[in-house]
């Protein structure tokens, strides 16, 4: 332990008011580390884990906080990797080894070796800090690529955005587009507030009617989860949907977060009437479109594969995970 930093249990109040008064200095740049996203998934899906909830200090400055969970001896991020598509540490910039050094002591005088880290970006502080101090102190490390993400630099304009694809992506863009306008009085639209915390019961009813494992996914427990994370991240216009409607019925929902001038589409959900219209991949292009038209930085796809990713223009981030542990 570096002699003038401390380690403090933390709790789920704490760590919002930290985030609400801007306190630190610390990197909130992840949605799925804000304290209500924490707080949601740790109040639906904790199963009987012990929560690890510490910051570390400096005197009265806290320079990172560690919001893990504890199962087996083996400490790992609070989330799941089906619902939480990256992960990392709250840190002050600059100060990641200071942080990284006492959360490794603190970790093994309690008497847990080993750290399972998942979804980590390249760029995440796990990555570019942990693991080098972690090697250097001869911990064992298990890197290796888990799954990819996406993502877009959005342009100025939509013609600028048509004009990033390929020819045959723009041509077939725009004929999808063209078709669905065809049957007549089609719109889209931002749900956003109090109206957001309303469209999930219209999302859930939805998103299973998209696909068998859709369906699969959104067992009763889950959908709690997305009802709470909605009343959570709603209210402070985090999370949104965007909603194409044909007429009055809704036929395609998106449902994402706008954080930082950034957009992270999370889920979606279609009804399968329109699926020859191609109601999913068009409501999915008119958040971007919507989503340029306010000056948005970037379009975050998240994690997968997905076919429609590099149809719309997204660009391949591998994603790791990574097992520390001690010798």
């Amino acid at each position: 332990m570096i002699a003038d930093l401390t380690v403090a249990q933390e709790n789920f109040e704490n760590l919002a008011k930290y985030y609400s008064q801007g306190q630190f200095g610390l990197n909130w740049d992840l949605v799925f580390t804000l304290p209500a996203f924490l707080k949601v998934w740790w109040q639906n899906f904790n199963a009987g884990a012990e929560l690890y909830l510490a910051s570390v200090k400096r005197q009265d400055q806290i320079i990172g906080l560690a919001p893990l969970q504890i199962r087996n001896g083996t400490a790992s991020i609070i989330g799941s990797t089906d619902v939480c598509d990256y992960q990392d540490f709250i840190v002050v910039p600059g100060l990641e080894r200071d942080f990284f050094s006492s959360l490794l002591d603190d970790l093994r005088r309690k008497g847990i070796p080993k750290l399972h880290l998942e979804t980590l970006r390249p760029d995440s502080a796990v990555v570019t800090h942990l693991m080098p101090l972690a090697g250097m102190r001869e911990y064992r490390i298990d890197y290796h690529q888990v799954d990819v993400s996406s993502d877009l630099v959005l342009p100025p304009d939509w013609a600028e955005y048509l004009k990033m694809l390929n020819s045959k992506q723009r041509h077939e863009l725009r004929r999808k587009m063209r078709n669905l306008q065809d049957i007549g009085d089609t719109h889209y639209r931002t749900l956003e507030g109090e109206n957001a915390s309303r469209a999930i019961e219209s999302f859930l009813n939805l998103f299973p009617e998209s696909r068998t494992d859709k369906a699969r996914f959104m067992t009763p427990a889950m959908q709690n989860f997305f009802r709470s994370l909605a009343e959570a991240l709603a209210d402070v216009h985090i999370l949104k949907f965007g909603s194409l409607e044909a007429g009055p019925r809704v036929i395609a929902m998106v449902m994402y977060f706008d954080y930082r001038n950034n957009i992270y589409l999370y889920n979606s959900a279609y009804d399968p009437a329109y699926e020859s219209l191609s109601a999913g991949i068009i409501s999915k292009a008119r958040c971007i479109q919507d989503s340029i038209g306010k000056g948005k930085i970037k379009f975050d796809f998240l994690k997968g594969s997905e076919k429609y990713k590099s149809y719309l223009g997204g660009q391949e981030i591998p994603l790791y995970c990574c097992d520390i542990s001690a010798q």
